[in-house]
């Protein structure tokens, strides 16, 4: 594989549900090096976890292959899945210690969109006054009540 392209990208991410489950939004803030974009999207009949991996796979897939980027996400459940309980998902066969895999398309998905791309995770603490965190959150909240 050939060097990362840089500079980096910096990708907020937040996915939300109400009810959970029920129906659901996703949102990306995307700053490239000249530009910023929003992406979002709902589905119905999902759940918030869902919408949060489908974020920071929307993100992934905006990117240049070999793209380097920090993702910032509000969910515990992406960031320590793809940093700490992924690798042993993989050795695995894609189950848990204890069974069955939720979302493991996503998180598949996901997976090979890493593969392809320098990317460095991070929590922020969701309703915190983050302004890109708290933006992709009203994204969310848009694409859940009009339902696109």
């Amino acid at each position: 594989m050939s060097p990362h392209i840089g500079p980096e990208v910096a990708i907020y991410t937040d996915g939300g549900c109400f009810p959970n489950p029920g129906r659901g939004g996703w949102a990306v803030l995307i700053h490239f090096p000249n530009h910023v974009e929003e992406l979002s999207g709902s589905e119905n009949n999902t759940t918030n976890n869902r919408m949060e991996l489908t974020a920071a796979i929307k993100g992934l897939e905006r990117l240049p292959v070999e793209q380097s980027a920090r993702i910032y996400t509000d969910s515990e459940y992406v960031k320590k899945g793809i940093t700490e309980w992924l690798p042993g998902w993989r050795v695995r066969g894609w189950k848990r210690k204890g069974g069955a895999l939720a979302n493991q398309d996503l998180w598949l998905r996901l997976d090979t969109l890493t593969r392809s791309h320098a990317v460095d995770w991070y929590w922020v603490r969701g309703h915190s006054g983050n302004v890109h965190n708290d933006r992709v959150d009203e994204l969310v909240q848009k694409a859940i009540a009009s339902g696109r």
